[in-house]
């Protein structure tokens, strides 16, 4: 699906931080079909955008520090980041990276939520997000993967007047986040049976693939390591990996349904 819109409250965009760009060009160009196109403008240090059929469907870049771990960042459509980051910050955020400018396609910023997972913000300018979401080699789902859902879900109700639902899914609670009664990702309490206890809470990304079975063959073979293998839910199959530098990714494959309605307009 073509994006040229995203309503505010809505994730828009995920990016990867990695220790070796080359390797990640490599890998997901290989797993996902995507290519690569690194931003002309040297203000953007590099900035490298992965496009499926010539559709920007996320982006890369360079870790600024060692200390910076190698991961997937996802971030949310708002109409004022300054603004969005006040709310963040009085609802209990730690600041990240304060509100800035990206040359001339955006404002963002970057917290961490009071249970410790990060996210980013998104000011749109000229790049309004993924130009192309809920098809194979592209964004499907955003997830938030805490140990505090109850102060999750207050923190992000206050920061973007999120509302949210719960129910039973495989024995498990698993809740939708929503934006004006649409869903627009989810939520999962992590229990000591699903993630070891170092995992630290986070905002899981998940891509699109026509079959699961294979693309996580693919993983392997391209270097990575699969962490949860192919598995059944009620939408379709999923699965977790790393790529060859350590990011957490998962992989989607539809059983009839996306995982969410569709949010944008």
């Amino acid at each position: 699906m073509k994006m040229t819109e995203y309503v505010p409250g809505t994730p828009c965009w995920v990016d990867l931080g990695t220790t070796d760009l080359e390797g990640a060009k490599k890998f997901y160009g290989g797993l996902f079909g995507w290519t690569s196109q690194v931003a002309e403008d040297p203000a953007a240090g590099g900035y490298t955008m992965f496009l499926r059929g010539g559709e920007q469907v996320a982006g890369a870049m360079t870790t600024m520090s060692p200390e910076q771990p190698v991961a997937w960042s996802t971030y949310v459509a708002v109409t004022d980041a300054d603004a969005t980051m006040t709310k963040a910050q009085q609802a209990g955020a730690q600041t990240i990276m304060p509100p800035m400018d990206v040359t001339d396609v955006g404002r963002m910023a970057m917290f961490a939520d009071p249970t410790g997972a990060v996210l980013g913000l998104w000011q749109p300018k000229s790049m309004k997000g993924a130009a192309l979401v809920n098809e194979p080699g592209s964004l499907t789902w955003d997830e938030l993967n805490t140990r505090d859902a109850e102060a999750a879900k207050a923190f992000y109700t206050a920061t973007f007047g999120w509302d949210s639902s719960t129910a039973q899914m495989d024995g498990m609670e698993y809740t939708e986040l929503k934006v004006n009664g649409r869903t627009v990702a989810g939520m999962m309490v992590m229990d000591d049976a699903h993630f070891p206890k170092e995992t630290p809470p986070h905002w899981a990304v998940y891509f699109g693939v026509d079959d699961c079975e294979a693309s996580v063959k693919k993983v392997g073979e391209l270097g990575g390591t699969v962490v949860v293998p192919t598995t059944p839910i009620p939408m379709g199959r999923f699965a977790v990996c790393q790529d060859p530098q350590g990011g957490y990714f998962s992989m989607f494959e539809s059983g009839g349904g996306d995982p969410a309605e569709d949010s944008a307009s």
